[in-house]
């Protein structure tokens, strides 16, 4: 069992001993106000008495919205979710015996939730029955997926995306995963066993195209996620610039993956997808214009090369985009 929650089903009780205090602290995103004097369990299973709510729930915000983040791929929704399970907690009346199990539960079927709001035509995620054996007792592999976590999953049904992270990522049995999902364990286990076979062994048309990894190295970037880039990047990867992009202040050269991600990491804020030709790029845009093209080099999904372009013959080409569509 993940962190030694306690779970019994889907049914999670919690001792209240007093009034929930109202609201919560205007304009302080991610804080509450002081809540009632409760009794529950911390998460190594042992029973506390009198202790604020505000505090235990704030105790699990880090692993809540480390879990709404690999589940949804955003870190600022993980973090809307995140305080939206607390709203829950504020207005709710159930006894809880286990807080970091209620919690996670609710904050994953929140996530869930939008990730069904995403998908216009409902799936059907998993028939329960009898499941061969597989490999879904190995947890380490989601950290060695990377990208993955980020692209792949988006192609995931909700279900199989959510079984796959708690179970991969962050090693839940598949009886919490089932309580959370309102199904079998045996089902539980097929869903992440399905969503591990789409990610580890794609089909060829659902590999990766160059306009994903292109948008996911950038999305990484402007994230400030120094991880990421680093699995987007090729080893030897390079940046690169012609003479026009130079004389605007670009870097002339930089080499190998730790230093072109360090490079990236919290920057291209104002950068957006682009064709250039029929190359998928990214640009940065001043006043409505672009001025630097972020030119790729994507072989076998990894970025080899960034050149910065700045010659208006190359600008001349650029032609935002949604995705691998033209924007009309």
């Amino acid at each position: 069992m993940a962190a030694g929650y306690l779970v019994e089903g889907a049914c999670l009780t919690f001792h209240r001993l007093d009034s929930l205090s109202p609201g919560l602290r205007s304009g302080e995103r991610g804080h509450t106000l002081p809540g009632p004097r409760v009794s529950g369990l911390t998460e190594q299973g042992e029973r506390v008495d009198a202790v604020d709510q505000t505090d235990m729930f704030e105790v699990e915000r880090p692993r809540l919205v480390g879990i709404a983040s690999r589940v949804l791929g955003d870190h600022a929704e993980a973090e809307d979710v995140v305080q939206q399970a607390w709203l829950r907690l504020h207005l709710t009346d159930a006894e809880i015996e286990s807080l970091p199990a209620w919690l996670t539960t609710v904050t994953t079927r929140l996530c869930l939730d939008r990730l069904r709001s995403r998908t216009p035509v409902p799936v059907d995620d998993v028939e329960p029955g009898e499941t061969a054996d597989d490999p879904a007792d190995d947890v380490a592999l989601a950290e060695t997926v990377g990208l993955a976590l980020h692209v792949v999953l988006d192609r995931l049904s909700p279900c199989e995306r959510v079984a796959f992270v708690l179970h991969d990522s962050f090693g839940f049995e598949f009886a919490i995963i089932a309580a959370v999902l309102d199904t079998t364990p045996a089902a539980a286990r097929k869903l992440a066993s399905r969503a591990r076979a789409k990610v580890t062994q794609p089909r060829p048309e659902d590999r990766l195209a160059d306009w994903e990894v292109v948008d996911a190295f950038m999305a990484a970037a402007k994230n400030g996620d120094f991880d990421r880039l680093l699995r987007l990047l090729a080893p030897d990867a390079a940046v690169t610039a012609d003479d026009a992009a130079i004389l605007i202040g670009t870097p002339r050269q930089i080499e190998g993956s730790d230093e072109v991600a360090t490079f990236f990491t919290g920057s291209a804020q104002a950068a957006l997808p682009v064709f250039v030709g029929d190359r998928p790029s990214s640009a940065w845009f001043h006043l409505g214009a672009a001025k630097v093209v972020f030119d790729f080099t994507v072989n076998d999904g990894l970025v080899r090369v960034i050149t910065f372009r700045a010659a208006p013959e190359v600008l001349s080409q650029v032609v935002r985009r949604d995705g691998a569509r033209p924007r009309g």
